[in-house]
């Protein structure tokens, strides 16, 4: 039986947890305004000087050489954000996960000690139930720690995915450059 105690403690558990994960939230969110503030500094300056260069242009295989010069360094940039983006959200995904692990792992071990005091002061001829209710228990956390196997596994292909997708766009960009 929960005593006021346990309940408590529970409550301030969870509430320690939830604050956790808020200041991990708004951490992420302060480095993607820093990001996005850089950037936009960084675009708003390139662009100043993208249109000097384009006002001191004398003819129109200068306006093109201008132009083609700006690709790359425009593409690689590019990638360069969406890398920071997705370090960005892995690194505050990575805390939400470990603190969902963490709460998973610890409700588990309390729900198997229910059970385990439960079936300790179940009344004699419930022991067939009870055995069935633990090999019940252990089936679904199994299953839970594979589901969180599988998700971590597609989170790692995604990130994977997109760290490619980013190089090969730089690699693309710097191709495409060179045959201009």
């Amino acid at each position: 039986m929960l005593t006021v105690d346990q309940i408590a403690s529970s409550q301030k558990a969870n509430f320690d947890v939830l604050f956790g994960l808020t200041e991990k939230a708004f951490q992420g969110v302060e480095k993607m305004v820093e990001l996005n503030l850089a950037a936009g500094k960084a675009a708003l300056n390139e662009s100043a000087q993208h249109a000097h260069a384009l006002l001191s242009v004398k003819d129109a295989q200068e306006l093109v050489a201008l132009q083609t010069a700006a690709v790359q360094p425009m593409a690689e940039k590019a990638a360069a954000y969406s890398r920071h983006v997705v370090d960005i959200a892995t690194a505050t995904s990575a805390e939400f996960s470990k603190a969902f692990e963490q709460q998973a792992s610890q409700a588990q071990q309390v729900v198997v000690g229910y059970v385990d005091s439960a079936s300790k002061s179940a009344p004699a001829g419930t022991e067939p139930v009870m055995a069935l209710f633990k090999s019940s228990l252990a089936a679904s956390n199994n299953a839970l720690d594979s589901v969180n196997k599988v998700v971590k596994q597609a989170t790692e292909a995604a990130q994977a995915n997109l760290q490619a997708m980013a190089s090969s766009t730089a690699g693309a960009a710097k191709t495409a450059s060179r045959k201009r």
